[in-house]
């Protein structure tokens, strides 16, 4: 039985899915199974996953047809037979260390149920736009949870199984908030954590599911959190807007492609600010904010401390 069960479901990640998975064979700790579920993928990803599985015996690759993310999620979860679990999507990228320091905490503290770690943010390109920090006990980080923010990043997250199992596990009604529901029911039996270090490179783009199905994404994160305050017995406001991505239309690209130019920029990266500057420009000739964007990430000092922040 292997220690790590590792859990990812893949659909059309061709692009990005060979970079994913490498990084994970190359950890630093390396007692683990590796569970992909090619949920009928219609590019060149089940290719590029049996081409991975035939080099490195740790990959059980299950490939069938497509019947959604959660249900990919739980069959992974199904085939898997490890005392943790630890998530990973295809497009995102695992530093070499993330297992071995999050095994660690498990094993040093068996009263957490679920582990997270600090992330940076990134483009489609790969490009650096910002670094993710969320607190590292379980009090805040509970808090966190009912006010909607999901601060353990899904596919950084390392589960106890014995937890999960507890708890019922991921659920399919609660689509694509499936994550934040989990860790609000694990918060009722165990304690939440994350670790400091940035363990894993998130990736932003436009087929993302958070990108694209935010408004149903948001419309579950209030249904789940209104369930764990009825469960817990509390109140919790619902006044705060929980979209992080910017509405569609013209003037949402400008605010989204402005805020990932001063991210890059705030995080020392002049030259990715520079293309966000260079693209506002482009697309939207008349803006002062695009070339403030693009006037500023060119000839203003960086700033001193291009250190992460919370969001």
């Amino acid at each position: 039985m292997p220690k790590v069960s590792v859990i990812l479901p893949a659909y059309n990640a061709e692009r990005y899915i060979r970079s994913a998975v490498e990084s994970i064979l190359a950890q630093t700790f390396r007692d683990f199974e590796f569970i992909i579920v090619n949920d009928g993928s219609t590019d060149g990803t089940e290719a590029i996953l049996r081409d991975l599985a035939t080099a490195d015996a740790r990959i059980k690759l299950i490939s069938r047809r497509n019947t959604g993310y959660v249900v990919a999620l739980l069959e992974a979860v199904a085939a898997s037979t490890g005392e943790y679990m630890a998530r990973m999507d295809g497009d995102d990228w695992s530093m070499p260390e993330r297992f071995a320091k999050q095994v660690a905490l498990l094993d040093a503290r068996p009263e957490v149920g679920v582990v997270g770690t600090a992330y940076q943010l990134m483009d489609e390109l790969g490009r650096k736009l910002h670094t993710q920090y969320q607190p590292p006990d379980d009090t805040s980080l509970q808090a966190r949870c009912l006010a909607g923010t999901t601060p353990i990043c899904h596919p950084s997250a390392m589960i106890r199984r014995c937890v999960y199992d507890a708890v019922g596990g991921y659920t399919i009604e609660t689509l694509p908030a499936e994550d934040l529901d989990l860790w609000l029911r694990i918060g009722e039996v165990s304690k939440l954590a994350c670790l400091p270090d940035v363990l894993l490179k998130y990736r932003l783009h436009a087929g993302s599911i958070s990108e694209t199905k935010q408004a149903k994404q948001v419309e579950i994160q209030h249904q789940v959190r209104a369930a764990a305050a009825a469960r817990r017995g509390i109140q919790i406001s619902f006044d705060k807007d929980l979209a992080w991505r910017e509405d569609a239309g013209d003037a949402g690209r400008l605010k989204q492609t402005l805020k990932y130019g001063w991210w890059a920029f705030n995080s020392g990266e002049r030259k990715t600010a520079v293309s966000y500057g260079r693209r506002a420009v482009r697309q939207w000739p008349t803006s002062i904010a695009a070339w403030k964007l693009l006037i500023f990430s060119a000839v203003k000092p960086l700033p001193a401390s291009t250190g992460g922040a919370q969001l």
